[in-house]
């Protein structure tokens, strides 16, 4: 049995494969799933090497990404929202999407993502971002981009917008641990999970910040 790396009253971080992990999950313990798997964008790395952190050395490489993504172990969880989507449609049963326009109309050579949700319906989301630093800065929360596929927290607040009942919210490929911060900041609890050493300590970090921010009631 993995035991968390962090825990508290509304945190659960793991360090480790989650397809490892989330069996060993409370059943019911989870209310809706947000995240941003790897889904095989570098399965052609010598078009893709921004995504495998070759091209920014600055980033270390996203761990799976070379292999295809087999969304079936989370569709067990009563909500879903998944990025990427487009990538395996295939796999989806019918459902909903939701799209993010990051440029606002004034950037281009930046396309929209998709992400799939289980709920139906089109929700379009228009969250600046743009360039190398986080579109949160434009927030005010000032943060660099610590993951190549760094999502704003503004953009996942925007989506558990429309799931006000989702108390607990699972990230199994959490990155730099964006949607951990976006749950301290709306008061839910969080269940994170990261394979990747560097990427899991600023997750941590990250998430343990907002936390701290919420108890103090900043």
């Amino acid at each position: 049995m993995i035991e968390p790396r962090y825990k508290s009253d509304k945190v659960e971080l793991y360090l480790g494969d989650c397809l490892e992990i989330l069996p060993q999950l409370e059943p019911g313990s989870v209310d809706a799933v947000v995240t941003d798997p790897p889904y095989g964008i570098n399965l052609q790395p010598q078009t893709r090497h921004g995504w495998n952190g070759k091209q920014h050395g600055r980033y270390s490489p996203i761990i799976g990404d070379d292999s295809k993504f087999d969304p079936k172990p989370f569709m067990i969880y009563p909500l879903v929202v998944i990025f990427g989507a487009n990538y395996f449609s295939d796999q989806l049963p019918v459902g909903g999407w939701i799209i993010w326009d990051k440029t606002l109309g004034k950037y281009l050579g930046t396309s929209p993502e998709i992400a799939w949700c289980n709920k139906p319906g089109l929700k379009i989301i228009r969250v600046l971002h743009n360039g190398v630093i986080n579109a949160d800065s434009v927030y005010g929360n000032n943060e660099p981009r610590y993951h190549p596929t760094q999502k704003p927290v503004a953009l996942i607040k925007e989506i558990l917008v429309d799931y006000p009942n989702a108390a607990t919210i699972l990230d199994p490929f959490m990155g730099s641990g964006t949607t951990g911060v976006a749950c301290m900041q709306t008061g839910r609890k969080f269940i994170g999970i990261e394979i990747d050493p560097t990427y899991y300590a600023i997750a941590e970090k990250r998430i343990r910040q907002a936390e701290a921010q919420l108890l103090l009631g900043i």
